[in-house]
């Protein structure tokens, strides 16, 4: 025991700086930051071992409920959705015979009008196709109708080569019948392949199975 240390102390004190005596007791500061610190990371540990074994028990049922409104759409509304086609009502079709054959035209153009198309010019073919069309024939329209009116009109004459015209007016097309038409195709064709042509598409994403918990399939 030092001289300075007042009696009865039992060294429970220290005598601290240079001036005047000062008595403390020791400084546990930082064993008490490191024992919060250690009690706080445990029970971290044991909350996210909580919600682990949560996730395990209940198959991760939040997440399988939620995914298929982002990832599968609603089968029932991709089955009714059509292509957007016109129908033979809202099509023009001028007919024009490039062939030798007397009558083609008005007679193809009566029958086209039977199945629902609208007829606009009857007659002969430009100087361009009149002789020189040796196939079926030429549909011919404009650009904007290369994936939409010129594919209805094409279910119903097989065969027919189909042309679009840059820079071309209106939305009506011609139909040059040539040298090897043998008429048009028979109703009960055209009106399978007509429904074929607006049928939905065939979706060519990922296959995806929208039960809960289930995996996207390869």
């Amino acid at each position: 025991m030092s001289m300075l240390t007042p009696p009865g102390m039992g060294g429970k004190y220290r005598i601290t700086g240079d001036k005047y005596p000062r008595m403390r007791p020791p400084r546990r500061r930082g064993r008490l930051v490191a024992a919060v610190l250690a009690s706080a990371t445990v029970l971290g540990l044991i909350g996210w071992g909580t919600l682990q074994l949560i996730d395990v028990f209940t198959g991760g049922r939040k997440t399988a409920a939620a995914g298929p409104k982002a990832d599968c759409p609603d089968q029932a509304a991709a089955a009714t959705q059509l292509k957007d086609l016109p129908k033979p009502g809202q099509i023009t079709v001028n007919v024009y015979n490039a062939t030798t054959r007397a009558g083609l035209a008005r007679d193809t153009a009566a029958e086209l009008k039977k199945r629902g198309f609208t007829i606009g010019d009857v007659g002969n073919a430009s100087k361009q196709f009149d002789k020189k069309t040796k196939g079926t024939g030429v549909l011919l329209g404009p650009v904007s109708a290369q994936n939409t009116s010129l594919p209805v009109l094409a279910t119903q004459i097989a065969g027919a080569e189909r042309r679009t015209e840059a820079g071309r007016k209106g939305a009506a097309l011609d139909l040059i019948l040539g040298d090897g038409f043998k008429g048009l195709t028979k109703q009960a064709t055209a009106d399978q392949a007509l429904a074929k042509l607006t049928a939905p598409a065939p979706t060519t994403t990922t296959k995806k199975d929208c039960r809960p918990g289930a995996k996207t399939a390869r």
